[in-house]
């Protein structure tokens, strides 16, 4: 079975004892790993999902002290029962992604994202929960031209997806505003690794182009292929998501990139993938799609600074470990 596993250099040694983490969207990818990790390091994690997007085999196998609660963030009680019970902090990770599926139906994104965003941290604070981490999204950033991308230079958003997630921050930053709570959100740079779905019309590129290249069909590419991403694996994520957790004296609203401070074509990508599971194919170029910005770069100096981020795993070391894992389990 995959494990998690981030070094002790990465965590600088810092470990918490006796947490208890509530995870939103537990169930999903990086949900999943996250809670993996926790309860390695004997930490105990309360999952809350609807397995709408969840996958239930994504908890086959874990052990420790683990309890799922099988819910809706859109429910503010709900999300009341979820933060009960000594939580001690919250790391939300329930969301819809992908933005073509937002521009499609644009109405489920305000109902899940946006607002059951805001029950979560509402039910945060009632709880006296004082440190709420959050999934943010590269995606903010939106048609701002700026490369690398800086914190505190977004764009417009050019998705009901992207328009969600800036709207996680500004209701974070109104909550740090007036309540006693510290929220820190994590803007995901293209995560990919082990656990993530392959299947359905809205799976993400990677795991899409490993299951196209291993059997010999047609992966897609929209547009020339040139355009960029910062890809960043999922252990990196972890480490990002553990220490924001864990770090002393942060207060008030922060959102921070989460990513590798380097970027690659879809293109290199799809040559890497193909190198690595040695098949010769090419892949079928299609129209742009909406939505998708052309380059993703990320300046990580403020996660460095605000909770000592530092990715670890490179995207060559991080494709071999997810094609392995993808391979394993699906062929």
């Amino acid at each position: 079975m995959y494990k998690v596993v981030i070094s002790d250099s990465a965590l600088n040694n810092h470990k918490e004892n006796n947490m208890k983490v509530l995870i939103t969207g537990g169930a999903g990818f990086i949900g999943s790993n996250l809670a993996e990790y926790l309860l390695n390091e004997g930490h105990s994690v309360r999952i809350l999902d609807d397995f709408s997007n969840g996958r239930r085999e994504n908890l086959e196998g874990l052990q420790g002290e683990l309890e799922v609660i099988e819910g809706s963030i859109e429910d503010a009680e709900t999300c009341k029962k979820a933060c009960g019970d000594g939580v001690d902090v919250v790391s939300h990770q329930a969301a819809l992604g992908s933005v073509p599926r937002s521009i499609k139906f644009p109405e489920l994104y305000s109902q899940i994202n946006l607002h059951g965003f805001v029950n979560m941290v509402n039910a945060a604070r009632q709880a006296d929960i004082s440190r709420f981490v959050y999934a943010s999204s590269s995606s903010v950033y939106g048609d701002s031209q700026e490369s690398p991308k800086f914190e505190a230079k977004t764009g417009r958003p050019l998705s009901p997806y992207a328009a969600s997630k800036i709207s996680n921050e500004m209701f974070a930053h109104a909550f740090a505003s007036v309540y006693p709570i510290s929220l820190i959100g994590l803007r995901y740079f293209n995560v990919f690794g082990p656990r993530q779905n392959p299947e359905g019309a809205y799976a993400a590129v990677i795991p899409l182009f490993v299951k196209h290249i291993y059997n010999g069909t047609s992966a897609s590419i929209f547009g020339d292929g040139e355009q960029s991403r910062d890809f960043t694996f999922i252990n990196n994520v972890i480490q990002a998501n553990f220490k924001a957790m864990t770090s002393p004296d942060i207060k008030g609203s922060h959102a921070i990139n989460i990513a590798c401070g380097h970027s690659y074509s879809v293109n290199d990508l799809f040559n890497a993938i193909k190198d690595i599971l040695g098949k010769e194919c090419s892949p079928e170029y299609l129209e742009p799609r909406l939505g998708d910005v052309r380059s993703s770069l990320a300046d990580i100096s403020a996660a460095k600074e605000l909770i000592g981020y530092n990715p670890t795993i490179q995207l060559q070391e991080g494709l071999k470990k997810t094609v392995e894992w993808f391979v394993k389990t699906y062929q």
